[in-house]
């Protein structure tokens, strides 16, 4: 599919433009800033179509750059799609494929028709991440917020960055007072009492740049942010709290078994986390455009999974996407993504072509024109060719999912293609087979494998090709399932 201009005033020169000062014409080499917001739903954004949130920032970017409306996470939860994001590979190429510190098979306990596969524990140093390429090219790098790729000996600093900020194995803000300052984070001095995290890390990412402004760099910043534990600043909870007095409903909720599934966006707390997170993406902002480097700055944005909407609270709604976060349906999978580079991404624009997290480390490379070393490959695609009026061939590409754990927001095992408008869904433990045409109906509500017997063939006998190739593992039957008792796949 092609990119649909949004702002008729820019209009075809936004294009023109576009076509002709491709990155091949840069004399200078790019800065890159990649922001990754924790568990942020693909509408929680005004840009995306929230109206109870407010992201002027966010969609500040957007105006100034393209919005993908079909963006993927490599997976529904966390540390696999982070893998992804660094390296430019399915998660099963790195063995990283559920959330590190969920349970393994051999000490699983739950009563399940099946057994979560094993997987990696952390992100191993043979694989090259995206830092590891840029700085033989003169790079400096910079890492603030989450990592949750592995403990002492995987962190960060050991993949390539030269400053982390705040990277540990941990996947939330777990310690001293959580979102504020003393933190107890090994790799984040603490600030001034009551000092708010996703406002220090931006801090932290501008610091980065000023010191480095004369000198290629990336910043790579994915905040803890809007992950639980679920806490706001006080004043942002209050506005929340008062805006959610005047909704007509509220605190809605449908079915999504085994689990009730949020539908409206009114959670004042979670309101308060987004907006916060939104002003620290616009101290980022602000400060690439202080330092005078908007026009040589590729900026993207985007998520590690949908938004948590069955559990854990279940802050938000993805509606119409179907449930969120540990899901393999479109509110688990379907993220934000946007990207800004003035010259060469046309802005204002939406694109629909689906990408996916794979894609990021390919299109940086190209844009900032480093290659690769020999070997070296990716299951991603450079998005170059998108920002131009003739995309290339190869977009016409499957998208893939496999997802071997039962996740803790309800989910379970199985595996995805997406083909076009089909998705094919294969959950692994009832051996179910669903078939839905995404053109039509976003919100997976029917089931068409029965009327459409070739399409589910095909697409199974391509999900079967890629298993093959990335060598996925499955989840396997437990001997120790008691059908009788109460199911634990929720």
């Amino acid at each position: 599919m092609k990119c649909i201009q949004m702002l008729m005033l820019a209009g075809l020169a936004v294009l023109q433009i576009a076509s002709s000062c491709q990155a091949g014409n840069r004399s200078e080499r790019l800065n890159v800033v990649m922001l990754v917001v924790d568990d942020l739903g693909q509408r929680d954004l005004g840009c995306y179509g929230s109206s109870f949130y407010e992201t002027p920032n966010a969609d500040r970017l957007a105006a100034q750059g393209t919005l993908f409306t079909q963006a993927y996470a490599a997976c529904p939860v966390c540390s696999p799609t982070r893998a992804s994001l660094v390296t430019g590979l399915y998660p099963q190429r790195t063995g990283i494929t559920d959330y590190i510190g969920a349970a393994q098979p051999e000490g699983w306990k739950r009563n399940t028709p099946h057994l979560p596969a094993p997987y990696s524990l952390q992100l191993g140093l043979e694989h090259t991440t995206i830092a590891e390429l840029l700085k033989p090219a003169g790079y400096a790098t910079f890492f603030g917020g989450k990592w949750h790729l592995g403990d002492e000996g995987f962190f960060p600093e050991d993949q390539g960055f030269d400053v982390n900020r705040g990277g540990i194995a941990r996947g939330g803000p777990y310690g001293g007072k959580k979102y504020f300052s003393p933190y107890g984070n090994p790799r984040l001095d603490d600030g001034p009492e009551g000092e708010h995290l996703p406002d220090r890390l931006a801090k932290e990412a501008v610091e980065f740049m000023t010191e480095h402004r004369d000198s290629p760099f990336l910043v790579w910043l994915p905040f803890y942010s809007v992950h639980t534990p679920l806490m706001s600043r006080e004043d942002l909870k209050l506005k929340y709290e008062a805006r959610r007095a005047q909704l007509d409903q509220k605190d809605v909720f449908g079915d999504e078994s085994p689990r009730k599934v949020r539908l409206t966006q009114d959670h004042a707390v979670y309101a308060g986390m987004v907006e916060a997170m939104d002003l620290a993406v616009g101290r980022v902002l602000d400060g690439i455009d202080r330092l005078g480097l908007a026009d040589n700055t590729l900026v993207i944005l985007t998520s590690d999974n949908g938004g948590l909407s069955t559990s854990e609270g279940s802050p938000t709604s993805n509606m119409p996407l179907r449930a969120g976060k540990g899901w393999l349906y479109e509110g688990g999978i379907r993220v934000v993504s946007i990207m800004r580079l003035p010259g060469t991404i046309p802005a204002g624009t939406k694109c629909e072509t689906p990408v996916m997290s794979i894609d990021y480390v390919p299109t940086i490379l190209d844009l900032c024109h480093v290659s690769a070393p020999a070997g070296l490959s990716f299951d991603g695609l450079p998005l170059t060719s998108l920002f131009t009026d003739e995309p290339s061939a190869e977009f016409r590409r499957p998208l893939y999912w496999q997802y071997p754990h039962y996740g803790n927001q309800g989910g379970a095992p199985g595996a995805v293609v997406l083909d076009g408008k089909w998705k094919l869904i294969e959950w692994f433990d009832n051996d179910t087979t669903e078939l839905f045409d995404l053109s039509s109906d976003v919100g997976e509500q029917k089931n068409l494998a029965e009327q459409h017997p070739d399409v589910v063939a095909r697409l199974r006998r391509q999900l079967q090709d890629w298993q093959h190739d990335v060598q996925a593992k499955r989840s396997s039957p437990n001997d120790a399932f008691d059908p009788k008792a109460r199911n634990g796949r929720g």
